[in-house]
């Protein structure tokens, strides 16, 4: 009996890994039971298309999975008597030097895709695609809009998730594991390929060891919410095969798919694989390190 108990429970009560499984169930469960008609109800309430690939559908869709998740997170952390936000987004950190070092650096690398397609034809730039009030309203609509995608996504797979894996069974295979999860719940996506999966897993790799170097979320979050802000509001390249709404430039994308990305996007350009390897190497060489570990 003492065996099999041993099973679920360790040192510090229910074992991490079982954490992480109750965790991900309750995620999964909640977003079943409410995310779909809540958020059908509020586009509604707000005019918003979902099928649009735009500012206002991402508030909307990810705003509501952002509240649940809070709201799951927050559970788990009263019952192991910490903070909401001590899974890596510590307040007091909030919007700070980390998060504007991670949007540079994101800043960087959709630079410097933007540019090799120009440089090699893969895109051109017919002139500003806003006009009047829309020069102000939708640059400012994108920007929350990622920020939602940035915190949401980075906290489900990296905050948690992560830190309960971490503990249970070490960082390397937490952060794999996260990660295959994170690129998985990209296949969804239309006209998905090896490439941009690969891009995907690669880049959820990094931000993994973003979190181990720094300490915090923080940096993760800023590059997740640049690069996705540089990459459709900016560029205004395609994500499975939709074009969004409200970008900055009138653009097309006449190259070849290798340069451009094809109906992907950015992601699946092999600009990207370069930018990916600087993005590696800037993470574990030259991002400021923190003295004690995120899991402890």
């Amino acid at each position: 009996m003492k065996k099999f108990k041993s099973i679920f429970i360790g040192p510090d009560g229910l074992r991490h890994g079982w954490r992480f499984l109750i965790f991900a169930a309750a995620i999964i469960f909640v977003v079943e039971l409410v995310e779909q008609p809540a958020i059908a109800f509020l586009a509604a309430k707000l005019h918003v298309d979902r099928s649009a690939l735009s500012a206002p559908s991402i508030i909307v869709s990810d705003g509501f999975d952002l509240v649940i998740l809070l709201v799951v997170t927050g559970v788990f952390a009263l019952c192991e008597r910490r903070r909401l936000d001590s899974y890596g987004l510590p307040i007091n950190e909030a919007f700070g030097g980390l998060f504007w070092n991670g949007v540079v650096a994101a800043l960087v690398v959709v630079g410097f895709v933007g540019v090799g397609m120009l440089v090699t034809s893969g895109m051109r730039i017919h002139g500003i695609a806003l006009h009047g009030t829309e020069l102000i309203t939708s640059p400012l609509l994108w920007l929350v809009a990622m920020l939602f995608v940035g915190i949401m996504e980075e906290y489900l797979f990296r905050g948690y998730a992560l830190q309960s894996l971490w503990r249970g069974a070490g960082f390397w295979p937490a952060a794999l594991i996260t990660t295959a999860l994170f690129a998985g719940d990209h296949l969804e996506k239309p006209h998905e390929n090896a490439i941009d999966i690969g891009m995907i897993f690669a880049l959820g790799v990094a931000l993994c060891i973003s979190v181990r170097v720094t300490g915090s979320l923080w940096w993760a979050v800023g590059w997740h919410a640049a690069f996705d802000y540089g990459q459709l509001f900016i560029i205004g390249t395609r994500n499975g095969g939709r074009v969004p709404d409200g970008r900055l430039f009138n653009v097309t994308f006449p190259g070849p798919a290798w340069i451009n990305g094809g109906e992907l996007g950015t992601e699946a350009s092999y600009f990207m694989i370069p930018a990916v390897v600087g993005t590696f190497i800037y993470v574990v060489c030259f991002l400021p390190r923190r003295s004690s570990a995120l899991k402890t």
